[in-house]
């Protein structure tokens, strides 16, 4: 008899363990409270498995017990929740003047957010010794909390590849840096996993884990820092393309005759819907100081209020490009949900309205294919949440604490 081992192997028990112990704590952090019949009857698990894979969670502090609910036929059942306790997810975003960290429990609530000062177009030495610091800081804080670190993960305004590697962040000024390896140096191999991302994947993840819209299948997050970026969610999962450069909306011409871009070209997204289009009527991110952003938008946003004529129609020219830039989304991609994060979010209430008619005009789909606009809940902390909902995707996905090799 002839065999192959080129085709599909069939999963150890541990691997099937695994697998259905990411299953139950998926359930339990979808539907808690709820109870091991609850569970049984709804992923197809016996009833013998399933108090065997939840003792298991219990033991790791994964899950816990929370009382008897009489809400139901027949007799009392012990109700499940996640624990998590002991555990924390830390996500981290570096910006062109600020990294800013999060770190959450294993049902996402915020443990701490915390920012430090950086300067872009510093070294990616100067960067991994600024991100690694607050790192430190955070990890000492959990230590403290008795929480174990479950992964880190970093976003970053740029290219990154499927491997982790920073291939191009040009407002920060770095190249081909292998961020994750340096990371992990610099923290001496802290014991747990480093991942790095661009900033608009995290911030989707964020989105589709905490935001507004959570759960939404079809999401796209639009960035509204200096440059422009999507994090893309189809069929709920997360789209990085095939070498992890998707998402670069923010460099698709649409006036070959516009504004310049800083990545040589006219007429891009950025140069007229970006934040330089609005402030200043700037199209060069590099014209703009970073610590003068935040302070412009609140005056652009006064002037709005004030009906300042000029103001007005910046804000409707830049919202009139946004909505073209959604409307090849929309047509391309047919989102539910596009979410505009960063510096959109403050001006929205006049972006908006030029959106929306530009989606009327643009989308072939009747009513735009259902799809809504709409600005983020997350603040301007969302990647460094996504960076975290990275994390804690890994832990649902099976990478669980403890040690899955040593399970029998």
């Amino acid at each position: 008899m002839i065999t192959s081992t080129t085709g599909p192997q069939p999963a150890d028990f541990a691997d099937v363990r695994a697998t259905n112990l990411a299953v139950v704590l998926r359930f339990v952090r979808e539907h808690a409270p709820c109870s091991r019949a609850d569970i049984a009857a709804s992923t197809g698990l016996n009833k013998a498995t399933v108090s065997s894979l939840v003792a298991d969670l219990i033991d790791r502090r994964l899950v816990r017990e929370t009382g008897l609910t009489e809400n139901r036929v027949g007799r009392p059942a012990t109700m499940l929740v996640l624990d998590g306790s002991p555990y924390a997810a830390i996500g981290v975003e570096i910006n062109v003047d600020h990294v800013s960290a999060v770190a959450t429990d294993l049902a996402g609530e915020r443990l701490l957010t915390w920012r430090r000062s950086f300067a872009a177009g510093d070294s990616v030495n100067q960067g991994v010794a600024s991100v690694g610091a607050i790192v430190r800081r955070v990890v000492n804080r959990m230590a403290k909390e008795e929480r174990q670190v479950l992964g880190l993960a970093v976003a970053v305004p740029g290219l990154v590849d499927v491997q982790g590697t920073v291939r191009l962040a040009p407002n920060l000024g770095w190249r081909d840096a292998d961020l994750g390896g340096d990371l992990a140096k610099a923290l001496r191999d802290p014991g747990f996993p480093i991942q790095v991302d661009n900033d608009a994947n995290l911030a989707a993840l964020a989105e589709q884990r905490f935001g507004a819209h959570a759960g939404a299948a079809d999401l796209v997050y639009l960035t509204g820092e200096i440059g422009v970026g999507a994090g893309i969610i189809l069929d709920g999962r997360l789209r990085r393309g095939g070498l992890g450069y998707s998402g670069e909306i923010g460099h698709v011409q649409l006036d070959p005759d516009g504004p310049p871009c800083y990545c040589g070209r006219r007429g891009c997204l950025e140069a007229m819907a970006g934040i330089g289009s609005v402030l200043r009527g700037a199209p060069a991110p590099a014209e703009i100081h970073p610590a003068e952003i935040q302070i412009e938008i609140e005056e652009v946003v006064r002037l709005a209020r004030a009906g300042d004529p000029g103001t007005l129609a910046t804000l409707a020219a830049a919202g009139r490009s946004l909505g073209r830039g959604v409307s090849i989304l929309a047509n391309l991609l047919d989102p539910e949900v596009v979410v505009l994060g960063g510096h959109y979010v403050p001006l929205v209430a006049w972006l908006l309205p030029a959106v929306h008619a530009e989606l009327g005009e643009r989308v072939l789909a009747p009513g735009a294919g259902g799809c809504q606009v709409v600005a983020s809940t997350l603040g301007q902390d969302a990647a460094a949440l996504g960076g975290a909902a990275r994390v804690l995707d890994s832990v649902d996905s099976g990478r669980l604490p403890g040690g899955l090799s040593r399970i029998s």
